[in-house]
């Protein structure tokens, strides 16, 4: 257990500032919504209203930031399911690409909705509506009111698959107050790693946390169409197709030199890049023609033409398609400031993982890779060059795949503990 849930002055002064701040919710909503960074037909959850009614019987609720830290969920869904045939889940979630694409990909039972504004009343209104029987916090996303009036209404929380890093540790300091006395509302806490761990019990002295390793390395695998993926690996025949996944402007520099070397020496090389947020696929088609590079475009409808050297997947919910296409994969946000994105997905679905240098979110996890050798750094266009033409790829594939399933424990374990949680509640 934790220690006693307590509301000192730090946590105080944030409940009293959300309070007083409550009015104005709707209008920042409304300026998001004008920016394009709200669905406009689902706006009003975030103001505690929900769109979708609330299923009978038991339900845990589980709460993710973002699409791919909402995705790692379904494994655990899975198996809480498999477990209790009763029991129903919501998952929420703050950004807005992640509603969609998991509202297409539901697991059994379960309902999407996002995350109220950790706000007076849309807080209340959430709680009341939802009562959950028991709330899941995943990875970093942590809000202060809606932990505290959970834990005030006797709901049981539990905070799993926590990742922090040393640059997210230094960010939390100057709110250490606060995150003491949330994180003590806790019955429930398991990081990814012995760091996460050690820098909440930093935060939050007294904290009882264990290491259980990612969730990610265990999910369920990404979906996708195989009719869809039939037609197109008709149309793309022997190309030599190979993917660069959850970019940003640093990973597509190096991939993007790296295929004008490979296409220049074989035509028949096709990249597809994959880019973390599709918006950026202008810029991304810019890049390709400066580096002579000719492209098509997934969102436009376009499939490759045997001319084409890169093919812009600038779609949300496909990177299990393309990740089944390519028999090699370049993990993003592996070469600037981002420190890397899950390889567990790619492994999963037989992907040979490349990656660069900066890997800081997922340390553990490449290095559970390198140690199976199931998984290669490369550090410039012409490490990556070199590396997509070694004839053990498929045999690395084997390794990640053995080791990802090897890896996924994790779920298991996770699992009985909320479930124990969820009949002491």
């Amino acid at each position: 257990m934790t220690t006693p849930a307590r509301t000192g002055a730090g946590l105080r002064a944030y409940l009293a500032l959300t309070a007083v701040l409550g009015p104005l919710g709707p209008l920042v909503l409304r300026g998001r919504l004008k920016r394009g960074k709200e669905d406009p037909l689902r706006w009003s959850e975030k103001r505690g209203i929900a769109s979708a009614p609330r299923p009978d019987g038991p339900l845990i609720w589980l709460h993710a930031v973002g699409l791919g830290e909402v995705m790692a969920l379904r494994g655990l869904i899975a198996a809480l399911h498999a477990a209790r045939a009763d029991l129903s889940f919501l998952v929420t979630s703050t950004a807005r690409a992640s509603g969609g694409v998991f509202a297409d990909n539901l697991p059994p039972r379960t309902t999407h909705q996002f995350l109220p504004l950790d706000l007076s009343g849309p807080v209340q209104a959430f709680l009341d509506y939802w009562r959950p029987d028991l709330a899941v916090w995943s990875e970093q996303d942590l809000w202060p009111r809606l932990v505290h009036q959970t834990h005030a209404r006797g709901i049981p929380l539990a905070l799993v698959n926590a990742r922090m890093d040393a640059a997210a540790h230094r960010k939390r300091a100057a709110l250490r107050g606060i995150l003491r006395d949330t994180y003590a509302r806790f019955s429930f806490l398991a990081a990814q790693d012995d760091t996460t761990a050690r820098h909440i019990r930093d935060l939050a002295p007294g904290v009882e946390i264990t290491t259980l390793g990612s969730l990610k390395s265990g999910g369920a695998p990404l979906p996708d169409d195989p009719a869809n993926r039939a037609d197109l690996a008709r149309h793309l025949g022997a190309r030599k197709l190979w993917c660069a996944a959850s970019t940003h402007g640093a990973d597509e520099s190096v991939v993007l030199t790296a295929q004008a070397l490979r296409h220049n020496a074989d035509p028949a090389s096709l990249l597809i890049i994959v880019p973390r947020d599709p918006a950026r696929r202008d810029s991304i088609a810019s890049a390709c023609a400066a580096y002579g590079l000719p492209y098509a475009m997934r969102s436009g409808g376009e499939v490759p033409k045997p001319s084409d050297a890169v093919w812009i997947a600038d779609s949300f919910g496909e990177l299990g398609l393309w990740y089944r296409l390519c028999p090699v994969a370049v993990i993003g946000g592996s070469f600037g400031q981002v420190q890397g994105h899950n390889p567990w997905e790619a492994a999963q679905l037989d992907c040979a993982i490349l990656h660069g240098p900066n890997t800081a979110n997922f340390a553990a996890d490449y290095a559970a890779l390198a140690r199976a050798e199931a998984a290669l750094e490369v550090r410039d266009p012409a490490t990556l060059n070199a590396a997509l033409d070694r004839p053990d790829l498929a045999e690395m594939a084997e390794r990640g795949r053995v080791l990802q399933s090897n890896s996924a424990g994790s779920v298991a374990r996770t699992s009985a503990a909320l479930l124990d949680l969820l009949g002491a509640g």
